[in-house]
């Protein structure tokens, strides 16, 4: 089954230096969209564009597609 990855993302908040507890807090990010990201599961392009503006990355910086054949 493909799947996005949001491993991008965690690396992301490393090298920018950025909590998930300031993106909650300071950034009106929810903590049920982080609960969704950690366990892969759908985000909406709306959150994903809000985080590509607080994070001022590209969608490659949040998400990854990973096709079928590398979970064979």
């Amino acid at each position: 089954m493909p799947m996005i990855s949001y491993k991008p993302f965690y690396q992301t908040l490393f090298r920018k230096g950025i909590t998930e507890y300031n993106l909650i807090f300071k950034q009106g990010i929810s903590a049920n969209t982080l609960h969704r990201m950690k366990h892969g599961e759908a985000i909406s392009t709306k959150t994903l564009n809000a985080l590509c503006e607080i994070l001022d990355c590209k969608v490659s910086d949040i998400i990854e597609y990973i096709p079928d054949t590398e979970y064979d």
